[in-house]
């Protein structure tokens, strides 16, 4: 199982901020997720490698990275 969000409307520097805001957290965490950045969209993926599957801190940055979205780009 993988926890996913597409998020789509940014304008490209605006996606481009959003996959280093979360690169920041993951780094801060040690807890790392599959980004895709394209032309307006940026989708994460959260997934333990080591067990193929979710565990809680999946969950936990799944929640952290919906509320960096919330707080920093509520017009999206």
């Amino acid at each position: 199982s993988i926890i996913f969000r597409k998020i789509m409307s940014f304008l490209f520097q605006e996606a481009l901020r959003f996959t280093n805001l979360i690169a920041n957290l993951a780094e801060s965490e040690g807890h790392h997720p599959e980004l895709i950045l394209s032309f307006r969209n940026v989708r994460v993926s959260y997934w333990t490698h080591k067990i193929d599957g979710l565990v809680e801190s999946d969950f936990i940055m799944a929640a952290k990275s919906d509320l960096i979205h919330a707080n920093e780009f509520p017009a999206t």
